[in-house]
């Protein structure tokens, strides 16, 4: 099978569309269909997140072959959590729409990385790596640029202005803004930037706040 084949044939088994493979590498969805139909192929740099976010190894997509011995190494979990021993694990935006549903069972090869956190935080926080320009905002108090680290704790209460991760309803992957409660009670999500269309939307029900971004970094 040729990359783009594969990509299409991971896609649809894992329940993903092109847009959510789009969002994931903040590209257009457009690109991926070109890359399933041939039409293009991702880049080099593209390739180890690819087969994350698919589930599969760097290997399968160039050459169609599957290695039967990843998923024994992927269950080695004992010396990847000694290795990884204060640290937290860096997830997908798709993984943290099911935070709360995959957590307890969560294994250290599920993560995409391990990284050291600066800032203090309860045992189920996990990194986010920004994707989009929807909360950059450098002319602002706050701004989260594409490509920073943001931390998020799931057991910090979400109040007024927090910076929140929040699966909306009916979507797979989770998003990234503020949190902004009114006089009534009432919660809405802002993008800081104020370019962002729609830049303030009240939170569907069936929502759920993920967690609170307790911090941010760039990475070296």
């Amino acid at each position: 099978m040729e990359i783009g084949q594969i990509i299409r044939a991971r896609r649809k088994a894992l329940g993903l569309t092109q847009k959510d493979v789009g969002d994931y590498f903040d590209i257009s969805s457009v690109s991926v269909s070109e890359w399933e139909r041939a039409l293009g192929k991702p880049e080099q740099d593209k390739l180890p997140g690819l087969a994350r976010l698919l589930k599969t190894t760097v290997n399968h997509l160039l050459t169609g072959v599957e290695d039967v011995n990843a998923t024994e190494r992927k269950l080695d979990y004992n010396a990847v959590a000694v290795e990884n021993r204060g640290k937290l694990p860096l997830i997908s935006w798709v993984q943290a729409g099911e935070w709360s549903d995959i957590v307890d069972n969560f294994h250290p090869g599920d993560a995409e990385d391990w990284i050291a956190c600066p800032f203090k935080h309860s045992e189920q926080s996990f990194v986010l790596q920004v994707v989009g320009h929807s909360m950059y905002n450098p002319g602002g108090e706050k701004s989260y640029a594409p490509g920073e680290y943001i931390a998020v704790d799931p057991k910090k209460e979400a109040i007024n202005k927090s910076m929140v991760v929040v699966r909306i309803d009916h979507e797979e992957k989770a998003t990234f803004k503020q949190l902004l409660i009114d006089s009534e009670g009432t919660m809405m999500l802002q993008a800081l930037n104020p370019s962002h269309v729609p830049r303030i939307m009240t939170i569907p029900e069936g929502s759920r706040i993920v967690g609170v971004v307790i911090g941010k970094w760039v990475p070296e």
